[in-house]
């Protein structure tokens, strides 16, 4: 079966670059259908050099976007990871030309549960097609082929942007150098999948979700997806950092109130993160983006042996983990290691003392900064002597 997607942002009044890929080559997908044309939505930092080897692909998070390195465009917050990308900086665009789409799912352009359905001039809803990591990486592969762009210096992404960043260097180990898969996993775990369950129960329990057609209804099923996000927002942190942040500090008041309004400063926090959230995300690409994460098993794929899918491989690997991340901890980001091992890989490995939790990789943390520059650096070095004749 074959699933046509539109681009709802026809009147071009969406921010950023898109492209509309598919309509000369489908695009399958693990659900079995394909679809015959999708639009991907991406945002580029820096040049291109003439010789394309300075490409650079990042991968975004759950609740990341295309928007990494400069004013986002509806909350007009900085970049998600303007830490690391610009003049000067880790991924220097000076020397780098980086990347970063908006996945296949998402609601920031690219084709996702929000879009229009031709068969029904309605968006999707639960009509659009399960998707996967892999699907979202063969999307990018598109994207990256009509950038005229052969082979990538380098993939990085934390989190569900590692899972892709290992879905690269699995399936197109030809296609990029190097790679970094930060704070990440192999396969999802039974406690991840428990976290997501429970966000989409929230948005599924919500009356105003209508089944997934609260756009044909008008409706935004926002209690619902805050909540999600607040449940979610607990495991990108540390008992340590909430802790220093809030402890058991009231919120504008000198004692309890003896009710349920937010008395400490920790819930007006978590209630602040799902109300701005449900301003900037999609409830039905929230489902849809946690599922295919829930789907994530590399070595599922290859017999049940993790180092199979990277058998034989030419890529450099950087694998990074933080000491408090709790989401991902360091015992998943080892196995990626000694699975990188088995094959003979060439890979680096460094755990980052912090005590931020899952989202250190997204602040500002000086030695995961210094690691990082140095793997990068290192990689341009070998990259420069393999090109020369």
């Amino acid at each position: 079966m074959n699933l046509k997607t539109a681009d709802p942002y026809g009147s071009g009044d969406f921010p950023g670059k898109r492209v509309r890929l598919g309509d000369d080559r489908p695009l399958p997908l693990d659900c079995g259908t394909e679809l015959t044309a999708f639009t991907v939505a991406y945002q580029t930092y820096g040049t291109l050099n003439d010789d394309k080897s300075n490409a650079v692909l990042v991968c975004h998070a759950l609740t990341g976007d295309q928007f990494a390195a400069e004013t986002h465009p509806l909350t007009g917050k900085p970049g998600w990871w303007e830490t690391l990308i610009g003049a000067g900086k880790p991924l220097d665009t000076d020397r780098y030309f980086v990347i970063c789409s908006n996945i296949l799912g998402g609601c920031m352009g690219s084709t996702g549960p929000r879009e229009i359905n031709p068969a029904t001039g309605q968006p999707w809803g639960l009509g659009f097609p399960v998707i996967t990591i892999a699907d979202m990486v063969r999307a990018q592969v598109r994207l990256i082929d009509h950038l005229g762009i052969d082979r990538l210096f380098m993939v990085i992404g934390g989190s569900m942007g590692g899972m892709q960043v290992l879905e690269w260097a699995a399936g197109y180990p030809d296609r990029l150098f190097s790679a970094v898969p930060i704070a990440t996993a192999a396969l999802h775990s039974a406690q991840n999948i428990s976290f997501h369950e429970v966000g989409r129960q929230a948005i599924m329990a919500d009356p105003d979700w209508c089944q997934g057609r609260y756009e044909i209804e008008g409706k935004v099923p926002h209690r619902g997806l805050s909540v999600a996000r607040m449940a979610a927002h607990i495991t990108y942190l540390s008992e340590a950092a909430l802790t220093r942040k809030f402890g058991r500090r009231l919120q504008d008041r000198q004692s309890v109130t003896f009710g349920f309004d937010a008395d400490f400063q920790v819930e007006s926090y978590l209630r602040h993160q799902g109300s701005t959230f449900v301003d900037r995300f999609d409830a039905n690409s929230y489902l849809y983006i946690t599922r295919a994460m829930d789907y994530f098993d590399l070595a599922e794929r290859h017999g049940g042996i993790l180092g199979d899918a990277f058998r034989n491989t030419p890529v450099r690997f950087c694998v990074l983990s933080f000491t408090s991340d709790w989401l991902y901890p360091t015992v998943e980001n080892r196995r990626i290691v000694h699975a990188l091992n088995a094959a003979a890989a060439n890979v680096s490995f460094a755990e980052i003392d912090s005590d931020k939790g899952h989202d250190a990789f997204l602040l500002e943390e000086p030695e995961f900064h210094r690691v990082l520059a140095g793997f990068i650096e290192g990689s341009a070095e070998r990259l420069s002597l393999e090109k020369r004749p």
